[in-house]
């Protein structure tokens, strides 16, 4: 384990192989139910696998999902399986890695870049970094 809360950050190559690679390695896009709809989300079917939403913080009020916990424990993943989150940039994904490695998940990643990335010289996201400008397949929610 690093010196952070939880097993590290993990880059779009890194991920994307990962996921490619280990059976027991699952993908958890923790943005909000608008996110998904209205900007996208991730598409695993290349490598046949899906990918499991679980909004970190309950849109419309932003406040913190009382049943993600329970969410996460209804999808069977088990305490050592590697479990990637995303969100837009990295924030809450690593909010909700850190959750999870204090209860008990040993191997936990924060997909640091998030699925849009940092704003660029204009401010708008998905340019400059993250799942999207990284070409990883992505399909309309």
């Amino acid at each position: 384990m690093t010196d952070l809360d939880y097993a590290g950050d993990i880059y779009p190559e890194d991920a994307w192989n990962s996921l490619k690679q280990e059976k027991q390695c699952f993908l958890v896009d923790c943005r909000t139910s608008a996110e998904w709809n209205f900007v996208g989300v991730p598409d695993l079917s290349p490598l046949g696998k899906k990918v499991y939403f679980i909004e970190w913080q309950k849109y419309p009020l932003m406040e913190k999902n009382p049943d993600f916990l329970q969410e996460i424990k209804d999808f069977g993943f088990s305490k050592d399986s590697k479990i990637i989150f995303i969100c837009r940039s990295g924030a809450r994904s690593r909010s909700a890695a850190e959750f999870l490695t204090n209860h008990g998940y040993k191997n936990c990643l924060n997909f640091c870049e998030g699925f849009e990335g940092s704003h660029d010289s204009d401010g708008h996201r998905g340019k400059t970094n993250g799942w999207k400008s990284a070409n990883l397949p992505w399909k309309q929610g």
